[in-house]
Parts: structure tokens; C-alpha cells; sequence
């Protein structure tokens, strides 16, 4: 009898405990710093409950009417508090760390999301933010329909492929009149070159500056540019200004050098992702069929 009582006890313990977590109020008043996670949330319908974002979170129009909290990497403190947030979310991308022990300590809940490049990455950070949300189901639908365009992306390649072999492609990032980036092995602009159907030339493990000697022997078919400052045909003249040896590349020859939003490679992998790809891969199989996009899930 005593056993039976204690098993009782012990289970209205454990029912008390899971109802008061299930009663836990969901952040009302969030903070992002990333700009992939700050489209995630927008995409899940909580664009109300923000209050301020970092300066990568360019995406909506609307977040640039948000006040700013700094670069995700080097946040202050003191703008944070003064938004009164019940929660700043970010990747491992955000700090530094003693700003985010300072958040802690002043009652600030701080959720920390990987901003690894694949998939299953995406799902598990969609289903985080979904629960902070109250929207888990939301969540699972915008999951499943980014997983579905990513997989007419795949089957798009695949297609394009069978006429086409797949071009040498190098992903530079930063100021295109100046020293630049070469998105290597495992970076989400790696990722990107490849989901798209090229073929990334760079073989050193993340991002590294490459002398304008080397970015020549390399000798791309196409350059994809991720410029900061300057867009198009700006950004493609600072270039070959900054590193003239390019100009006796194909890629420079053929004119295919490329612009894309670096707000892309911010982040992880955000709601634009399947669009990005969508227009790199239309740049790398020109003679193939483009990929219809179907907007932001």
C-alpha cells in the first residue's frame, strides 16, 4: 500500500512538473542576430514579436525598420537590454562570448542554433524556433516545403547534367576591390556551388584569401561574387581592376561572372535559399530549361 501511495505521489509530481513546462509563457519580445534565422522567424509568422535585429537581417524590407543590434559577431550589451527582449536568438556564429554572459546574467534567454550548411540542420532549427513560437506546426509545413524544393532543385541538375558537364565555379565573398574570400570545402557557400550543379575549384577547408596568381591558374568557367558594397556590373569591374591576372580566365572571357546577395551565406540556411540556387543554377546551364521559382516558402 505504502509503494502505491509513493507511485501516486510520484507521478502527480512528474504530471505537476510537465504542466507547469507546458505553462512556461513563450518569448514575447525576441531580439535575432543572423539573417537566416531572422527570415525563419518572419516565415513562421513572428516577424510581431521582433524587436530588434542584427545588421545582416536585411531580408524582409521590412526588418530594416527594426532598431539594429550590431554586427552578429560583435554585439554590445547595453543596445540589447535597452529592448527590453525576452529572448536573443543566434547561431554559434554570435557573440562575443562575454556579451552573451552579460545578457544571461541580466535575465535575457539566450538560444543558440547551429548555422551548419545542410539540410537536416535547417529542420531541426525550423522545429526550435516553431516551439519558441507556439507555431510548431507551422513549422513543419514550411520544413517540408523547403525539403520539396530542394528537391526539384535536385532533379533540375540532374536534368541539366545530362547535356551539360558541370562547370569549375569559385565563390568569392567581401569587397570586390579588395582582398577577397574563396569559399572553400565546407562552407555554405560550397554548399550553394554545389546544390546548384557546379563544381567549386577551391579545395582548402572554409574561407581563405587566394592571391590573384592563383585564383588565375584556377582557371574558372564562372565566378560567383558575394560583394558587400557594389552589385552587377560595379562589382565585376572592381574585380578583374583588383585582380587583372583574371581576366585571361574563361570565366572573365565568357562573361560569366555572376552576382549574388552575400546575405545568402549568413546565418546558415535561410527561406531564399531555394531561389538562390534556382538563379546560380540558371547561370551555370544557360542553354538549360530555368527552374520556376515559386517564392519564399
Amino acid at each position: 500500500m505504502r509503494a502505491k501511495r509513493l507511485l501516486v505521489g510520484l507521478f502527480g509530481a512528474l504530471l505537476c512538473a510537465g504542466t507547469s513546462a507546458v505553462a512556461e509563457p513563450l518569448p514575447q519580445r525576441w531580439v535575432s542576430a543572423g539573417g537566416s534565422l531572422s527570415e525563419w522567424v518572419v516565415a513562421l509568422g513572428g516577424e510581431s514579436k521582433l524587436v530588434g535585429v542584427d545588421t545582416t537581417s536585411l531580408h524582409p524590407d521590412s526588418l530594416n525598420a527594426l532598431p539594429k543590434i550590431g554586427y552578429q559577431r560583435q554585439l554590445a550589451a547595453e543596445g540589447i537590454l535597452a529592448l527590453r527582449p525576452d529572448v536573443l536568438l543566434g547561431t554559434e556564429e554570435m557573440g562575443p562570448p562575454p556579451v552573451l554572459q552579460q545578457l544571461r546574467a541580466a535575465g535575457v534567454r539566450i538560444e543558440t542554433l547551429p548555422a551548419r550548411a545542410d539540410v537536416q540542420t535547417v529542420q531541426e532549427n525550423l522545429q526550435r524556433i516553431g516551439a519558441l513560437l507556439g507555431q510548431p506546426q507551422q513549422a513543419e509545413r514550411v520544413a517540408a516545403d523547403f525539403q520539396r524544393r530542394l528537391e526539384q532543385q535536385a532533379t533540375w541538375v540532374s536534368k541539366a547534367q545530362q547535356g551539360q558537364k558541370a562547370p569549375g565555379v569559385l565563390l568569392l565573398i567581401g569587397r570586390a576591390g579588395a582582398s577577397l574570400l574563396v569559399a572553400g570545402q565546407d562552407t555554405s557557400g560550397d554548399w550553394m556551388v554545389q546544390r546548384a550543379g557546379g563544381r567549386n575549384l577551391a579545395t582548402h577547408k572554409g574561407y581563405k584569401t587566394l592571391s590573384t596568381e592563383a585564383l588565375t591558374a584556377l582557371n574558372p568557367d564562372v565566378v560567383v561574387m558575394a560583394d558587400r558594397s557594389l552589385a552587377d556590373e560595379a562589382a565585376r569591374a572592381a574585380l578583374v581592376r583588383q585582380n587583372p591576372g583574371l581576366a585571361a580566365t574563361r570565366a572573365v572571357h565568357d562573361g560569366r561572372l555572376i552576382s549574388m546577395d552575400p546575405t545568402l551565406l549568413v546565418g546558415g540556411l535561410g527561406p531564399r535559399i531555394p531561389d538562390g540556387l534556382a538563379t546560380l543554377s540558371a547561370a551555370f546551364y544557360p542553354s538549360a530549361q530555368p527552374l520556376i521559382s515559386e517564392g519564399r516558402p
